[in-house]
């Protein structure tokens, strides 16, 4: 957690809830058939494309897949640090 995030009230999650989003994770990985590879794979080619335009702190990102049903969202967190001057 960064001194921002904590000036902002934001608290570090707790274990029960980084197991519950991994689980979730999993799940939903199930459901649409997408093995644990091919995530990693897919968060590689999102940061070297994003990479070409803005600076982003690859520490930092966070993706996510999530689903309700028959509906399921890919969600990307990327900190971007700043523009890129080509």
């Amino acid at each position: 957690m960064n001194a921002f995030q904590r000036l902002l009230g934001r608290k570090q999650p707790t274990s029960r809830e980084v197991a519950k989003n991994r689980l979730q994770l999993v799940l939903v990985q199930d459901r649409v058939n997408l093995p644990a590879g091919k995530m990693n794979q897919l968060k590689d080619d999102l940061i070297q494309v994003i990479s070409k335009y803005v600076e982003i702190d690859q520490d930092g990102i966070e993706i996510s897949l999530t689903g309700n049903g028959r509906q399921h969202r890919l969600t990307a967190n990327i900190p971007v640090l700043g523009t890129r001057q080509k």
